[in-house]
């Protein structure tokens, strides 16, 4: 027997939902019309700003696991590209107009190569550290899948179409490509590559690319070898100034490495060498692979990520300027051998103009006709699995069938997420659940190598909501429940709240107002690569016959 938590009804509480109503159509009426186009203003999240309102900002200013991140500088507008692994669409875009605000603004692709592989989760396999240029009137972003070689896509708008990955070098582990076209017309292309696919580590490899960067064509000759000095280098990013060429590359690990600086005259070598950013006495372990960009007004910057754990690799932005010894400084309380450390908080880049004061989306209200960009599948789509509806003012997500009756959401292709948008969040979404067949479910997740989730489910008697949760889901661990719950009606507000240090809490509720925990604190752990993120998902038993389904009015997310 399902335990039975009755609500009460009094003309008290009759009298507050019809108020509470009333505040949120009124609410969602603001949200609604208040949205604006791409490139708008005034988008700011509830749960992280790094704007310190003083002329300064403070790091990480993407508090969200933008791994990997490279960024390029176009006229006054920057633009940001970043690792996506296994989750479509891949390699989210950012737009900024001051290096301290950014936007998401589309992807560079919508289904990942190979399709029929990419058709189920392959956790930590996918497109890895990207690079994105500005060349000949085209942006192009070059990207590596570790099992496959390395691919390039080119669009002549920021905002797309894209051209359909293009596998221009079949090399597997071969990763973090980076090109350079060179001032006599010559292109090259740098990357690193991975001991687990290539059974080499540490060194970095130059090829010569076509011009239009279609194809490698030679094999390529290793230009700097970090075994000595900078094991497991990777992640190089090239540059020429001043008849320099220059190298940025993490070494050392994601967790506790350090950035480097190569350079040299001739692109070949040999490359004299300088760390130039490590952790020193901050707290901000790992500070590397990234990005220098410099600013219309002659600034200089550093962009880099820091591994978070559950919450991803975080992005940072450190000053940086050019010494007299052409090596570039980045961070502060440089040493006496010029390796600077992160910054905390420091003044805002100078911009020629006003930047508008967003931040990348998180909450939604499934009011538009397409999926919003925060969303991303766990495996390339199928028909089918989702309809965003504007007459319904929902998103419907079908009771796909599912194999199985222990599901392991790790292993579950038509799981929605996103990421997560700060250190500590609440999460709510509210929903009306159809159910038509015995075992069908829907929920609100923390996804991770462990995950838990809060769960709508037909028992066949009746609507119960549970949490289930699946320690080490990636090693095919059993999963445990709560005690279930019976419950009334269709329409459910499910919840979570992410502490500080990454724990999570689950409630639910029936009107949203009065919200009941259940189950235990759950750990958010982090996925393989990638930070813990925030899922839905609805899945079924019945192979035939009419779906259920489950419509998301909206998901909001406060700090």
């Amino acid at each position: 027997m399902c335990e039975h938590r009755p609500m009460l009804s009094t003309p008290t509480t009759r009298l507050l939902r019809i108020l509470y109503i009333a505040v949120a159509v009124f609410a969602s009426w603001q949200a609604f019309g208040q949205s604006v186009p791409a490139g708008g203003s005034d988008r700011v999240s509830k749960v992280w700003n790094p704007d310190a309102g003083d002329g300064s900002y403070h790091n990480p200013i993407l508090y969200a696991d933008y791994s990997d991140p490279d960024v390029i500088r176009v006229d006054n507008d920057f633009y940001l590209v970043a690792s996506s692994f296994d989750a479509v669409p891949g390699l989210p875009i950012l737009h900024s107009k001051d290096l301290v605000h950014w936007e998401l603004i589309g992807h560079g692709f919508q289904r990942q190569p190979p399709v029929d592989v990419y058709r189920t989760p392959q956790h930590g396999n996918g497109a890895w550290a990207p690079s994105i240029r500005f060349h000949a009137g085209k942006f192009f972003i070059f990207y590596p899948d570790p099992n496959y070689g390395i691919y390039m896509i080119q669009s002549r708008s920021i905002r797309g179409p894209w051209s359909e990955p293009l596998l221009i070098k079949a090399a597997k582990g071969w990763i973090d490509p980076c090109p350079l076209w060179d001032d006599d017309g010559e292109a090259y292309l740098v990357n690193g590559v991975s001991a687990s696919r290539s059974d080499m580590k540490s060194t970095l490899i130059l090829s010569r690319m076509s011009p239009d960067g279609s194809k490698l064509l030679d094999d390529g000759a290793i230009i700097i070898d970090g075994h000595n000095q900078d094991p497991t280098l990777e992640g190089p990013k090239i540059y020429k100034r001043h008849g320099y060429y220059y190298v940025f590359a993490p070494a050392g690990g994601v967790p506790t490495g350090w950035e480097v600086v190569y350079r040299s005259k001739a692109i070949y070598g040999p490359y004299e060498r300088r760390a130039v950013l490590a952790q020193g006495s901050t707290s901000t372990n790992g500070p590397h692979q990234g990005a220098w960009v410099n600013t219309p007004e002659g600034e200089d910057w550093f962009v880099h990520f820091q591994d978070q754990g559950p919450y991803g690799r975080v992005v940072h932005l450190e000053p940086m300027h050019w010494g007299g010894d052409e090596w570039p400084a980045i961070g502060d309380h440089l040493s006496a051998a010029g390796t600077g450390e992160p910054v905390k908080r420091f003044k805002k880049p100078k911009i020629r103009e006003s930047a508008p004061n967003y931040t990348p989306t998180d909450s939604d209200e499934f009011n538009g006709p397409a999926l919003g960009l925060q969303w991303q599948w766990q495996a390339n789509p199928e028909p089918g699995w989702a309809f965003p509806s504007p007459a319904l003012g929902a998103l419907r997500l079908i009771n796909a069938p599912t194999a199985g009756a222990d599901v392991n959401l790790w292993n579950v292709p038509n799981v929605l997420s996103q990421k997560f948008p700060g250190p500590a969040f609440t999460v709510t979404a509210k929903l009306r659940f159809t159910a038509r067949s015995t075992g069908d479910q829907t929920g609100l997740a923390v996804l991770g190598r462990s995950y838990s989730a809060i769960v709508v489910q037909n028992t066949g008697q009746g609507l119960c909501i549970r949490q289930l949760t699946r320690q080490n889901a990636d090693r095919g661990a059993a999963s445990t429940e709560s005690p279930e719950i019976s419950v009334q009606g269709d329409t459910f507000y499910l919840r979570a709240v992410v502490g500080e240090k990454a724990m999570v809490s689950f409630f639910y509720s029936l009107d949203g107002m009065e919200f009941h925990s259940i189950g235990t604190p759950f750990q958010a752990t982090a996925g393989a690569w990638i930070g813990a993120k925030v899922g839905i998902f609805a899945i079924g038993t019945s192979e035939r016959g009419e779906f259920g389904y489950a419509d998301y009015d909206w998901i909001r997310f406060e700090r």
